[in-house]
This record gives structure tokens, C-alpha cells and sequence, in this order.
């Protein structure tokens, strides 16, 4: 594909709004990958601690329980391309169910990957839709390869590489692309040295971390 000239949408969480990048302007993976490809514009719907799936006991701060199905609507439809990138916040402090590949609805996990990228497809309809799967996270002490010990997590809550795994299947079921940084950007927190030369926390990139995004994400779409 080609990406000179393209609009693009980012729907996303607190990584897509610039946590942990010293200037949004210049660092944050969006705006490097305008500057690197030559992209007319790029419009950004980031909000921090944002989940996929629905938000059953409110959050203490309301803004992080607008969830990216209920957001999807509200986004430019004159872009060529959406890339969403979130699931994160659904494994580390969601409340819903982690459900099973039959749900439809944002009631769940599962659910939620499936009603958003149907309805991506419906408003963008003969555009590209793409998906990143969440990255790997050592944050708060809590490591990706174990559950989110929170208590605000359902029993059926699993590893990040759960959560990882249901944007790959559905983006198959639904031939969506689908961006694997879980496994291909090649940064894992969990290494004590990549934590600090790329993260600011564990969980949110710094401006070479968000390089590292960029290069990934745009030769994923130009190969497309």
C-alpha cells in the first residue's frame, strides 16, 4: 500500500495519547510515521486507561470508561485508514468477562474485538482497518506472562497473550490485518534493560520506543 498523501485514524489508549513521549508533535509513533511517510493528515483518539470491551463498575475517573466501541462512531470518516491499537487496559484493569469466540457484543472481551471490527468495516466500508495487538508489559510489578492480580478482574481473567491471541483470530475470521507486536516489535519489559531504554513504566513507551511502533506499523500497512 501506498501512504503518501493517505488520512489516517488511531483509535487507541493511553500509548496512542502520548504517555511517556516528550513531545506528541515530534516522538509520538502517529505523528513519526506522518513525517516518515508523507500522510496528508493523521487524527488521533487516544484516552488513557481506555478498554475495548464495556466497563461494568465505573472507573474513579469516568474519561477511561469510554470504551473504543462506543468511540468508534465518532472518529473522520474520510480517512483510508483506522488503526486500532488497545486490549491492554482490557487485561490489566477491565472488569468484563474475558467471554468466548461465540460473543458479539462489547459485554466481553471477546465480544468487544468482534463488534469493533465489524462496525470499522461497516463506517470505513472499501477502506483498510487494521489492528496492533497489545505489546508486552512488566508494569506495577505485574508481568504480562501472569493474570492481572487486581480486584476488580473477573476469574476468568488470563495472561496478556490471551488477549493477544483473540485480535489474531478474529482479525482472521473477519480479514482484518492484524499488526502482531506482542511477537514482532521485538520489546519486551519483562527484560529489566529493554524496560528502561524504551519505557518510561513498564507499559508506556518513550520517544525510542515509540520509533520502534512507527517502523513496525508502517511497514506493516505498506505491505498491505
Amino acid at each position: 500500500m501506498e501512504l503518501k498523501g493517505k488520512v489516517i485514524n488511531f483509535l487507541g489508549d493511553s500509548i496512542t495519547e502520548g504517555a511517556g513521549v516528550s513531545n506528541h508533535a515530534e516522538n509520538r509513533y502517529d505523528n513519526r510515521l506522518k513525517k516518515m511517510y508523507d500522510l496528508a493528515e493523521v487524527y488521533t483518539y487516544g484516552v488513557g486507561g481506555s478498554r475495548l470491551a464495556h466497563q461494568s463498575v465505573p472507573s474513579a475517573n469516568p474519561r477511561t470508561d469510554l470504551c473504543f466501541c462506543g468511540r468508534a462512531y465518532n472518529m473522520k470518516k474520510h480517512a483510508d485508514i483506522v488503526v486500532v491499537f488497545g486490549g491492554v487496559n482490557d487485561y490489566l484493569s477491565g472488569d468484563a468477562p474475558f467471554g468466548e469466540m461465540n460473543d458479539k457484543t462489547p459485554a466481553t472481551f471477546c465480544g468487544a474485538v468482534y463488534f469493533l471490527m465489524n462496525i470499522l468495516k461497516e463506517i470505513y466500508a472499501n477502506k483498510t482497518v487494521v489492528f496492533m495487538t497489545p505489546a508486552h508489559c512488566n508494569y506495577n510489578g505485574i508481568s504480562d506472562k501472569q493474570v492481572s492480580p487486581r480486584p476488580i478482574k473477573k476469574p476468568c481473567a488470563k495472561p496478556l497473550q490471551a488477549y493477544v491471541d483473540v485480535i489474531k483470530a478474529r482479525g482472521k475470521e473477519l480479514d482484518v490485518p492484524v499488526l502482531d507486536l506482542f511477537e514482532n516489535l521485538g520489546l519486551d519489559p519483562n527484560d529489566e534493560n529493554i524496560k528502561e531504554k524504551y519505557t518510561v513504566d513498564g507499559l508506556h513507551f518513550n520517544d525510542e520506543g515509540h520509533e520502534y511502533i512507527a517502523k513496525s506499523l508502517g511497514k506493516f500497512l505498506t505491505s498491505l
